[in-house]
């Protein structure tokens, strides 16, 4: 069977790095050395592949997840995705659109590849402790895709199991109590039956640490500041992880699958395969020749440029200015096409030049094996922090301010004395903020800021200080209306759509 070969990048970038990335076998697809793997554990590798399709982590992904928020814009020129703009920028929700339905359409395809391996094993009556494993990472998988789902609609159809035909299949919306009760018993499944690491062929596959992180982000998403705290706190006394230093590399080809990575998803692009993802493509600069890299949609707003403290040095590391020199030294200075309606680029979506040069022209120069981060170990430290001090105590606010100030700490490496002072406050509304916004700026462009700002109640002033036209309703997308006319009435619209 083919493994779901999920290597560790390279040592360096340069010629000798470009050609061990080149060598890299594909992942979540087969080759030749490996048949010998059970058809249950292909279908796993399956469910891996779908996490590469654009709802899962490309453009409509990105539509739905980071240019509605405040962090972000459509970007491009004003020509370009017009209607994209308005309705991800401005709320302007379209029930029928292509980026709304083909999100809906790929996350439900991942839910059915879970199922249909949660639903195998399930028909063994004594599964080896291989094959529970499997249907751990269905689970996990399956968790991940109903806790994107539940978020950007509500309510929605519940589909726990195989589906073999269309009218199986065309149930009505469940309530979000009843996604979040899934979502939490996969999610308590996959924590217990998961290994905690892989081996190296297997880097990349789902682990209980990953597990215990997603359920840790959902009950920070409903508030449970207690089951919340208690799981980031298992993970941080596991010392599985720590922050990869510096900053700017966990972005790079050279930092994917670091010492802080808990769960990303794996692409590969070179001469002969393509099992790469549009997670860079769509982000990359939109210009001609070597400037040739994508879309130049989901850009940096003013906003978000001006929300860094003074010298932050994660401004640069996420807001890359267009016109400016390449950040390697490499490729001369960023050229757009003329009429590019932002001023930055997300640098943590920007490729290296070197791996850039050594695929040629068109389509390879742009990004596709570059691997999308989910779940990071700052991650884990700053929702610790947040739930800590909703919890309140001294004992809990002094562990808020060390953990803060492990993300602040890595941050201000190499800047001048007094860059990012350690925060002190044990006000708790007070260390509320400095949390929130050293949430915003650590994890800047990496696609749930909208999320944050719903989670935080904040979502509307936030918007209404910008102009936005966001109202309550905005919380959650219409369900594509293409869905509710196959359904034949069954899937109903969400209220106010």
């Amino acid at each position: 069977m083919k493994k779901i070969i999920l290597p560790i990048f390279m040592l360096s970038i340069g010629v000798a790095g470009c050609s061990k990335f080149l060598e890299r076998k594909p992942l979540g697809q087969y080759t030749q050395d490996d048949l010998g793997l059970s058809a249950l554990e292909s279908q796993v590798m399956a469910i891996y592949a779908g996490l590469r399709t654009e709802g899962c982590s490309g453009v409509k992904f990105g539509a739905v997840h980071s240019i509605r928020s405040d962090d972000a814009m459509k970007g491009s020129i004003a020509s370009d995705g017009v209607p994209a703009e308005q309705m991800f920028d401005d709320f302007n929700y379209l029930r029928d659109f292509w980026l709304l339905n083909d999100y809906w359409g790929d996350h439900y395809k991942l839910v059915k590849l879970c199922n249909d391996v949660i639903g195998a094993v399930d028909k063994i009556s004594d599964p080896k402790p291989s094959e529970r494993v499997n249907r751990a990472e269905a689970k996990f998988i399956r968790a991940y895709a109903y806790f994107n789902l539940v978020r950007a609609f509500g309510d929605i159809p519940k589909i726990d199991f195989i589906v073999t035909t269309t009218a199986e299949g065309n149930v009505p919306k469940k309530p979000v109590a009843e996604i979040y009760a899934l979502i939490d018993a996969d999610l308590t499944e996959a924590g217990t039956v998961l290994p905690a690491a892989w081996e190296s062929t297997y880097i990349g596959r789902s682990t209980k640490w990953a597990a215990k992180a997603l359920h840790a982000k959902t009950w920070m998403t409903r508030g449970n500041w207690g089951s919340a705290l208690g799981a980031c706190r298992e993970i941080i006394n596991s010392n599985t992880y720590r922050l990869y230093e510096p900053y700017w590399k966990v972005f790079t080809e050279e930092g994917e699958n670091n010492i802080e990575s808990i769960f990303e998803i794996q692409a590969l692009y070179n001469a002969t395969q393509d099992f790469g993802i549009q997670y860079a493509n769509y982000q990359g600069v939109r210009g001609s020749g070597s400037w040739d890299l994508g879309w130049g949609w989901n850009l940096p707003t003013e906003n978000l440029y001006n929300a860094f403290e003074p010298g932050d040095p994660r401004r640069e590391y996420t807001c890359m200015a267009n016109n400016a020199p390449d950040p390697y030294g490499i490729n001369g200075t960023i050229t757009s096409q003329a009429g590019l309606t932002g001023q930055w680029y997300n640098r943590k979506a920007y490729t290296h030049p070197n791996i850039r040069n050594s695929m040629g022209g068109g389509v390879p120069r742009a990004g596709r094996w570059l691997n999308m981060r989910i779940i990071r170990y700052a991650d884990v430290l700053l929702w610790a922090a947040e739930a800590a001090n909703e919890l309140g105590g001294a004992a809990n606010t002094t562990d808020a301010l060390n953990w803060l100030e492990m993300i602040r700490a890595r941050a201000r490496q190499g800047a001048p004395a007094g860059t990012l002072p350690k925060v002190v406050t044990t006000d708790q509304a007070e260390l509320r903020e400095k949390i929130r916004h050293e949430r915003r700026v650590e994890f800047g462009m990496e696609h749930e800021r909208f999320y944050d700002l719903v989670r935080w109640g904040i979502a509307e002033d936030v918007f209404a200080q910008l102009g936005k036209n966001y109202q309550p309703r905005n919380r959650y997308l219409p369900i594509p209306q293409p869905e509710i006319d196959k359904s034949g009435g069954v899937l109903k619209q969400n209220p106010d759509y």
